[in-house]
């Protein structure tokens, strides 16, 4: 990956970060381009990250953009086992496993869920999400397991997404956190962007950050040091659940980025009174507890109503026995 730096020159007009940064770097990078590469979090101005292509610039600025190197205009089909819960001729939907990447990126061209697709149903996946993300309509986390659908054709995937943007599709996680939330039922609606320090990190962001809102629910408690979560989405941001229990001070178990201090973690199995055992396996747990449980939404091309369950993985069921003293 290399970098590239701009200082606005004094007598600059005013304007938009991404036209400003398209002009700057001639013909090496398209505004489509920029853009891609600010609303990922690939864009710093002044040292802080930049995710809005629209923040406008001023004279004395200092812009500094991530250019990760090129990928295959289109990805390789793979040979690649799939969990199926439902499929017609419009869509499917998987139930994802945990270390799968939806899509290829950087670090991540092979092996994703965009290339098992490419393999099993090559000639029906709609292209709307482009070479690199044929048939994908919302992703989760590399590390998330559960619920993710995908369209056939344009129909469909024009369908759902209007669905998401609407937010008529609906989605349940299930998250083990740290402590007991209070009040047992709530939500959280906290607006998030990009950290403005950290590339791979989202914020709470009051201002210029998206809208996100989280209902949630505790559905069983351990103790007092830890509790199952059930999290109903209603916006659909990166990191959205992770961030928004974060910020009731109760973190997902396992989650390398947002989630609790070793020292908070040992003093909770500690002061709960579990055993060795015990604490191996939440210690190690080594992904952010989060399954995506459940899916409805409207079948874009019949108009029925469908809705899935897809139960906890093994390691995930495996981590709630473990702290299950009953």
């Amino acid at each position: 990956m290399k970098t590239l730096r701009f200082e606005i020159a004094e007598d600059a007009p005013p304007a938009r970060i991404d036209k400003a940064l398209g002009d700057l770097s001639g013909e090496e990078l398209s505004r489509t381009r920029v853009k891609a590469l600010i609303e990922d979090g690939h864009v710093r101005l002044n040292g802080e990250a930049c995710d809005a292509p629209s923040k406008k610039i001023k004279p004395g600025d200092v812009l500094e953009v991530d250019v990760p190197p090129p990928v295959a205009a289109e990805p390789e089909a793979e040979d690649i086992a799939l969990d199926i819960v439902y499929e017609d001729s419009d869509l499917l939907v998987i139930n994802k496993p945990a270390g799968m990447v939806v899509h290829p990126g950087a670090g991540n061209y092979s092996g994703t869920l965009v290339n098992a697709l490419l393999h099993r149903n090559a000639d029906d996946l709609s292209g709307i999400g482009g070479v690199l993300r044929p048939g994908i309509v919302h992703r989760l986390d590399k590390e998330t397991s559960g619920l993710m659908v995908a369209a056939k054709n344009d129909i469909a995937h024009r369908g759902l997404a209007e669905q998401l943007e609407s937010r008529t599709l609906k989605r349940v996680y299930k998250a083990l956190v740290l402590g007991v939330p209070f009040p047992h039922k709530g939500s959280v609606d906290l607006p998030l962007g990009r950290h403005p320090a950290s590339r791979i990190k989202m914020a709470i962001r009051r201002k210029g950050g998206k809208d996100a809102k989280t209902h949630y629910t505790v559905e069983k408690k351990f103790g007092t040091e830890f509790a199952l979560v059930e999290c109903k989405l209603e916006t659909g941001r990166t990191h959205q659940i992770r961030v928004h229990m974060e910020s009731l001070k109760h973190p997902l178990i396992g989650d390398p980025i947002y989630g609790p201090q070793a020292s908070a973690l040992k003093a909770a199995l500690k002061r709960g009174g579990w055993g060795p055992e015990t604490a191996k396996t939440v210690q190690d747990f080594p992904r952010q507890a989060l399954h995506a449980y459940s899916m409805s939404f409207l079948h874009p091309v019949s108009g029925d109503t469908l809705s899935f369950n897809a139960a906890l993985p093994p390691d995930f069921h495996k981590l709630l026995k473990s702290l299950d003293k009953n």
